[in-house]
């Protein structure tokens, strides 16, 4: 019989709130096995604890990079200052920064199991889920070099808006991160993604959210993701949002592939 898994949105540096929703019964289990959607640190008062929190289950957890953690990284690498909101000095004064960081930066985009893809933010509907792996992998090599510094420079921008697979170089690598971590909505006409809007779903004219678009390639296996607190937990058949905003006072889920069961943590002390 294969063991349990349990999706678990947006933590964002609320480590108090992950022990308490760890310690539920039904995923304390040593043998359950816990997905983190990305977005481990920032925003929330304890991003060291967070991280050492997960880095601490071992084989127990499937992690990957969201926005924020890779925004970390971009801050190490000497690519990004730290910005007025950013609340993870506390993981660049720790003594065991360098694992942490070592370990963060080889942690991959997208997981791929049990019937389900689990990334950051979307997929982009013109990749099939085999090319978005691939083009997921590109990213996490680079990553994973000794020279890494150099490849988080090509990261960052927002411009190409739209994937052509004649691609390469920065411009290749900013819209693969792009998509699989900071994209929510896409313009209907020609599929460019938008990062202007980030609120509610159906509030600007002329823009869906990216697993709406029509054309999508590869819709047989359910997508699961965070990034979008303004969408909140949304189930539906081929994908599934986590991210339910724990950072801003409301709550972290966690949601079992078998059955969707959920679970909740009210984090009204996050803040």
């Amino acid at each position: 019989m294969s063991r349990d898994v349990w999706v678990i949105g947006d933590v964002q540096g609320c480590a108090g709130a992950l022990r308490a929703l760890l310690a539920h019964p039904e995923l304390a289990t040593p043998d359950t096995e816990l997905w983190f959607a990305g977005d481990l640190v920032n925003r929330g008062p304890d991003s060291l604890g967070a991280l050492r929190l997960i880095r601490g289950l071992g084989a127990r957890a499937r992690v990957i990079l969201g926005n924020h953690d890779l925004h970390l990284l971009a801050v190490v690498a000497g690519v990004r200052k730290p910005g007025k909101s950013d609340t993870f000095q506390d993981v660049l004064n720790a003594p065991d920064r360098a694992a942490l960081i070592d370990w963060l930066r080889h942690l991959p985009l997208m997981v791929r199991d049990q019937g389900h893809v689990m990334v950051h933010a979307g997929i982009l509907p013109a990749w099939t889920l085999d090319q978005a792996q691939a083009l997921a992998r590109e990213i996490e090599t680079a990553l994973r070099q000794p020279d890494w510094h150099g490849a988080m420079h090509d990261l960052y921008g927002e411009e190409p808006l739209q994937w052509d697979d004649a691609l390469q170089g920065p411009d290749r690598m900013r819209v693969i991160v792009n998509a699989l971590t900071r994209m929510r909505v896409c313009h209907v006409e020609d599929g460019r993604m938008d990062f202007l809007h980030k609120g509610e779903p159906y509030a600007a004219p002329g823009l869906l959210p990216w697993f709406e678009l029509p054309g999508r390639r590869d819709p047989a296996e359910t997508i699961v993701f965070g990034h979008w607190s303004a969408l909140g937990l949304c189930i539906r058949s081929d994908t599934i949002c986590l991210d339910t905003g724990c950072v801003w006072g409301r709550s972290l889920t966690a949601l079992r592939l078998r059955d969707h069961r959920i679970i909740q943590h009210n984090c009204t002390t996050c803040r």
